[in-house]
């Protein structure tokens, strides 16, 4: 789960706040307070946990990613979401995307 609209004074252009991978394909819902079954990444604050919405200023999009590849990535836990994507190329079968709105 990324958000575009940090405000630029965090010096990122977009906040990583969940990444998660190699996630079995048996794996049909995402409930709330979900324990990951794939392999956690570290998002912007250098954490392996999900950080929730919290924006500062006003509401922002918080889109949520899923990509259907055809092999499990060979990357190790608390891989950065720039890394992720680099071993995605050439694997990805499909994706979806899902936009959440939240404001303070």
């Amino acid at each position: 789960m990324d958000d575009p609209d940090i405000p630029k004074a965090a010096g990122v252009p977009v906040w990583d706040h969940w990444v998660v991978f190699n996630i079995p394909s048996t794996v049909k819902i995402i409930p709330e307070a979900w324990t990951p079954k794939g392999v956690r990444g570290v998002g912007t604050r250098g954490k392996l946990d999900y950080s929730g919405p919290r924006p500062p200023d006003c509401e922002h999009r918080y889109f949520f990613k899923l990509y259907a590849l055809d092999d499990m990535l060979n990357l190790e836990e608390g891989a950065t979401k720039q890394e992720l994507l680099d071993a995605m190329q050439g694997h990805i079968i499909t994706s979806a995307e899902l936009i959440g709105r939240f404001a303070p």
